[in-house]
């Protein structure tokens, strides 16, 4: 099992070797950590899918050193090149129409593929030095916690992994904002952090919020039940009145202010400013999760738009599908 290895040039450039080679290397994005093999080897991408448990029907995003490596393997339209002028590098995947070179295991079988630039230093320069595309989803098992941290994945999927790149924990901390450019307007099948509003200003449309796919998946977190620690996850708005109703062991993520609650065997307290929130989620939950508790109570956030990624991912979590 491969301990993290900091991400030195070198150790960037054996990594980048092990891509081409066919083989799986794990790597810190702005977002979480990914689990990387050339998007254009379909073996490659297989063990992707292997390691982590995933169904072949979610696919997986392509990641690109530049908007070049984008027009390699999908057709980019006007509207799509103006998103990447203007939005990238940074959390934002988009949905375009694949081009005959991609895998179809990276598309789940579909006519789209959803590509990504990163904005971490330590991805481009991966990228860059492996010269292919790379499909990177989660380095994580499947349904289960992202992780924000090389430890994570070590944790995770320690023994499934050639290298672990370790760039310390992430910045955006929760999975990109998937936008489908093949709809007009375009239409996000999953939130995250990036702003909605930066995004309509540049396509110069309104932006449809919420996915209404049918049939073959465009994007990845779709699946009711995702991003979930092992212990039972409850979204309460009342933490108070929560606990009163709980005999076992259970632990409190909060917002803002420590609610004080006595039986709590842990209780972690996370900003309410949302992407501070967002920073700090995956790794507190990681943390509660390895408590003891039975429970996990999560307080609810506001119900505003800049917290919309923030419920997307607490609900899912919360799932028992």
């Amino acid at each position: 099992m491969p301990l993290p290895v900091p991400a030195t040039t070198e150790n960037i450039r054996k990594a980048a070797e092990l891509i081409r080679s066919g083989g799986l290397v794990a790597f810190p994005t702005e977002t979480v950590y990914g689990l990387g093999a050339n998007a254009l080897d379909e073996a490659a991408v297989r063990a992707i899918f292997a390691a982590k448990g995933r169904p072949s029907t979610n696919p997986v995003i392509a990641h690109v050193a530049n908007p070049e490596g984008a027009e390699a393997i999908a057709h980019v339209d006007v509207r799509a090149k103006r998103i990447m002028s203007a939005l990238w590098p940074g959390p934002l995947t988009l949905v375009l129409p694949r081009k005959s070179i991609v895998p179809d295991i990276v598309t789940a079988g579909g006519e789209t593929v959803a590509v990504r630039m990163p904005r971490h230093p330590i991805a481009l320069a991966l990228l860059r030095d492996a010269c292919v595309p790379i499909a990177a989803p989660s380095a994580n098992r499947s349904e289960s916690l992202s992780p924000t941290l090389a430890e994570h994945v070590y944790q995770s999927l320690g023994d499934s992994i050639a290298m672990i790149l370790d760039g310390g924990p992430t910045e955006v901390g929760l999975e990109s904002t998937v936008l489908d450019m093949t709809s007009i307007p375009a239409r996000i099948l999953r939130p995250g952090m990036a702003d909605i509003a930066e995004i309509s200003s540049v396509l110069g449309e309104e932006i449809i919020a919420g996915s209404e796919q049918t049939g073959i998946a465009k994007s990845p977190g779709q699946m009711l039940r995702h991003y979930s620690p092992r212990t039972p996850l409850v979204l309460t708005k009342d933490l108070n009145a929560t606990a009163m109703q709980t005999t076992a062991p259970f632990a409190i993520l909060a917002i803002g202010v420590d609610p004080q609650i006595a039986q709590s065997i842990a209780t972690i307290v996370l900003p309410d400013e949302p992407r501070a929130y967002a920073s700090g989620l995956y790794a507190a939950l990681h943390t509660l999760d390895a408590g003891g508790a039975s429970t996990i109570m999560a307080q609810a956030p506001p119900a505003s738009s800049e917290w919309s990624a923030i419920w997307d991912r607490l609900r899912r979590a919360a799932s028992s599908n």
